[in-house]
C-alpha cells in the first residue's frame, strides 16, 4: 500500500502545471468530449507507466543493493529540482489530432509522457518499492487525479492553481521521499 499511496501522491502532485494538463486543456478545447479524453489518458498512462515501472524494476535488479538507496536517493532529488521547472505549453496542431478524441489523447498523452518528469519517477518509483504493480497503479490514479478536474473544469481551474506552490509541493514530497529513503538505509545498516 505505501507503493500506490507514494506513487499517487507523487505524480498528483508533480502533474500540476505540468504539460500533460496543458495538453488535456487543449484537448477537451478542440474536441469538447470529456470520456474519450480521460479513456485515452488512462490508456497511455497504463501504457506508459507500465513500460517505465518494469524498466526501473529491472534496473534495480542490476544495480548493486548498498548502491541503490544512495542513487535512489538523488534521483528523487534530481525530480525534485526539475519540478521547480515550469513547462510550456508544447501541443500545437499535431497530425495525431485528426485521429479523433479517443485516439489522439492517447497517442499525444504517450509520446508527452516520454521523458517527462513523471515518467522518470515512475521508474525510480518502481526502483524504489518492489510492488511495480502498485506503483503503476498509483502513478496512473495520481495522472487521472491531476488532469480530470482539468477536463471537466477546463481553464477555469487553470485560472486559479497556484502553479509555483504546487511545483514547490511537488519538489518537497520528492526531497521527503529522498530523506525517508536515506534514512531507511541508516537505520537497516544499522540494525
Amino acid at each position: 500500500m505505501e507503493a500506490f499511496l507514494a506513487s499517487t501522491a507523487a505524480v498528483a502532485i508533480a502533474e500540476i502545471g505540468d504539460k500533460t494538463q496543458l495538453l488535456s486543456l487543449f484537448l477537451v478545447v478542440r474536441y469538447g468530449k470529456r470520456l474519450p479524453i480521460v479513456m485515452g489518458i488512462l490508456l497511455a498512462t497504463v501504457l506508459n507507466h507500465a513500460l517505465s515501472a518494469y524498466l526501473g524494476a529491472w534496473i534495480a535488479q542490476w544495480i548493486p543493493q548498498a548502491w541503490l538507496p544512495w542513487i535512489l536517493a538523488i534521483s528523487f532529488i534530481a525530480i525534485a529540482g526539475w519540478l521547480l521547472i515550469p513547462d510550456k505549453d508544447d501541443s500545437d496542431d499535431s497530425r495525431f489530432l485528426g485521429l479523433g478524441a479517443f485516439a489522439a489523447t492517447t497517442v499525444m498523452f504517450f509520446l508527452a509522457e516520454i521523458g517527462d518528469k513523471t515518467q522518470i519517477a515512475t521508474v525510480v518509483l518502481a526502483a524504489r518499492f518492489t510492488e511495480t504493480l502498485w506503483v503503476v497503479i498509483g502513478t496512473t490514479v495520481g495522472m487521472l487525479i491531476a488532469n480530470i478536474p482539468v477536463i471537466m473544469a477546463g481553464r477555469w481551474l487553470m485560472e486559479r492553481l497556484p502553479l509555483t506552490t504546487a511545483r514547490i509541493g511537488a519538489s518537497l514530497l520528492f526531497v521527503a521521499l529522498a530523506v525517508a529513503t536515506v534514512v531507511a538505509t541508516v537505520m537497516n545498516s544499522g540494525a
